[in-house]
């Protein structure tokens, strides 16, 4: 990993009057120096104060003791550039972004170490009767060494804090491939991928299928933040919703983090069978292309589970129509619409000729008139009660299929799943 060269701190070399030969005077010191600044980073940082054999610990030794090796270096040779103990601070800097640790208790240690490291090395040049401009050219050394090391390791925590990203999000793919995979769930297989994804194991999930569109990332900053596992690559669009009634996600909140794209949300179901909720979730982004369900806003299946059933199998639907309504086919077309819209308000309101009525806004005579015609095409089997759950469904179906707006270019964007009229 190549490591950025230092910017926006002292530059060119120091002073000349800084003797070389002062750098293996305090090499001698280095180890000396270490114990002394180690013991100070780790009084004044909680995160360093740990046990010796702890991860900040093992990490601070070989720190303290490199960068006391460059500040000597420079002081041998200004000129000198050490790649390789700014790349253990860059490693440095980019593990503490992989563990999503905050930057600030390494930025602590190298500023008060930085610190405490001058003064025992500066009050080693005083005892030497060194003169006042080797000692302000002492500390330039020593404020271009905290510089280099500090600039190295954002530099490294910059760069793995996008590593961490990418990973985590790569992660939590997988796992929501897992989720709607169509092979059977293991929920242990689930808790293992999910504690690597950062994510929280839900008791129940709903998967929402989402109308394609331009801007389709836009949406997922929120929601993912949210706790959402967002993949707006796949067809449709999708998101897994945790604990959906909870109230994270319902509402005016959940709609406007959709800027007003189409979307349809599965029932509310176990964790392990989050693929259903996605088959519906899907099917009802369908019907809303079709205009069956309405074209815009939020869809959600519970809410229309009688019209995704009957539209769970198109062309069983089509054969129950054609069987169940055929004694209406020998009628005129404009009759044909009467009699249907009649026998339908009929069946639904427990054959009560007033309710009919009222319902249609007609004359109870011209409900019975109509009711004496359709007895006259469906005889007896108008009573029946297997007849009459077939003519509820069958009558049913095409009272959608008639509202059915007309296809345009509004309503759902191009792209949106669409099904074939049956």
């Amino acid at each position: 990993m190549a490591v950025p060269t230092p910017h926006g701190g002292p530059a060119g070399p120091a002073s000349p009057s800084v003797p070389p030969g002062l750098a293996e005077l305090l090499r001698a010191q280095l180890e000396a120096v270490a114990d002394e600044v180690e013991d100070e980073v780790r009084r004044q940082v909680p995160e360093y104060a740990g046990p010796a054999d702890g991860m900040y610990a093992r990490n601070l030794r070989a720190g303290v003791v490199q960068a006391l090796t460059l500040f000597v270096d420079h002081i041998a040779d200004p000129r000198r550039r050490s790649d390789a103990i700014a790349s253990t601070y860059y490693e440095l800097g980019r593990g503490v972004a992989l563990e999503d640790r905050s930057l600030d208790a390494l930025q602590s240690a190298l500023r008060i170490g930085g610190m405490h490291a001058w003064r025992l090395m500066g009050r080693t040049a005083e005892e030497l009767g060194l003169d006042s401009a080797v000692v302000a050219a002492l500390g330039e050394l020593a404020f271009r060494t905290v510089h280099e090391v500090a600039e190295a390791a954002a530099a490294g925590y910059a760069e793995g804090r996008l590593r961490s990203t990418d990973e985590l999000e790569r992660r939590r793919r997988r796992l929501l491939e897992l989720l709607l995979g169509e092979g059977p769930v293991s929920l242990e297989a689930v808790q293992d991928l999910a504690h690597g994804a950062r994510w929280s194991v839900p008791r129940q999930v709903a998967v929402v299928a989402l109308a394609a569109c331009p801007d389709q990332r836009e949406e997922e900053r929120p929601l993912a933040a949210a706790g959402a596992l967002v993949d707006m690559e796949s067809r449709p669009p999708r998101m897994l919703v945790p604990d959906p009634d909870s109230g994270r996600f319902g509402g005016r909140a959940f709609t406007l983090a959709l800027r007003g794209r189409p979307a349809a949300i599965g029932p509310t179901v176990p964790l392990t069978e989050a693929a259903q909720s996605l088959r519906w979730a899907a099917r009802a982004l369908g019907l809303m292309g079709r205009g069956i369900l309405p074209r815009q806003g939020v869809v959600r299946c519970a809410d229309h589970l009688s019209t995704l059933l009957l539209h769970g199998d198109e062309p069983l639907l089509a054969q129950l129509e054609t069987r169940a309504l055929a004694p209406l086919e020998t009628a005129s077309e404009g009759q044909r619409a009467r009699l249907a819209e009649t026998l339908l308000a009929w069946l639904l309101s427990g054959s009560n000729v007033p309710d009919v009525a009222a319902r249609l806004h007609i004359h109870p005579q011209t409900v019975r008139y109509r009711l004496r015609q359709l007895e006259k095409l469906f005889g007896d089997a108008l009573h029946g009660p297997g007849t009459r759950l077939d003519l509820i469904l069958a009558l049913r179906a095409e009272e959608l299929r008639a509202d059915q707006e007309t296809p345009s270019t509004q309503g759902i964007p191009p792209g949106s799943p669409q099904l074939k009229k049956s």
